[in-house]
């Protein structure tokens, strides 16, 4: 990692930590700009590593549910995917995506910090086949793990996220690459009411 990289991470996430917001609320909304990147992992091609970078608006559909430490609220989303990068052995695939569905629990917040897990889909378009010698368009499922470090005007985001890349028998072969990734998003929460 390149060391003005690490220190622009670490002043967002003390900035993030110096000040409380809300966080994610009843009828709120959540916008968030993120990038993210990762190597491949078994289970599909090998070799490969993805970066990508996006806006994320979405919406806090219900009150706080469920008992004890799995208590928190659903939120759904969308995100808008201008800039996704595939970097593979033959060449660097560039390629645009939306994602249409992204489920979202947000846990109970303890202090600064509001834990999420998120199941997402959506479709990607490529200028080169993904992996090399399939299809140009390609669907994404994905899953993550993350937590919301909440501050006055704003939060980081610092998620794990697993990305399944597939053309879903579009094309054959269909060997599809899987992912393991660091997201992290810089957004906010607003528009919410306390119960």
């Amino acid at each position: 990692m390149r060391p003005s990289l690490l220190i622009s991470c670490v002043v967002l996430l003390a900035s993030a930590l110096c000040f409380t917001q809300t966080g994610p609320e009843s009828g709120g909304h959540e916008v968030q700009i993120w990038a993210g990147g990762g190597h491949s992992v078994s289970g599909g091609r090998g070799d490969t590593s993805a970066f990508n970078a996006g806006l994320r608006y979405g919406w806090i559909l219900t009150g706080p549910h469920l008992p004890g430490f799995l208590r928190g609220r659903f939120e759904y989303a969308v995100d808008a995917v201008p800039a996704f990068f595939v970097f593979q052995p033959a060449n660097t695939t560039y390629g645009v995506g939306f994602d249409p569905i992204a489920l979202k629990w947000n846990f109970e917040r303890h202090g600064r910090l509001s834990p999420y897990l998120e199941l997402c889909g959506g479709t990607l378009f490529t200028d080169h086949s993904v992996p090399t010698g399939t299809n140009t368009v390609n669907f994404t499922d994905q899953a993550a793990f993350g937590v919301h470090i909440l501050g006055a005007k704003h939060n980081v985001s610092l998620e794990l996220r697993y990305m399944h890349i597939s053309n879903a028998g579009l094309a054959a072969p269909n060997p599809g690459v899987n992912t393991v990734q660091v997201r992290l998003g810089v957004g906010k929460f607003f528009g919410g009411r306390r119960p």
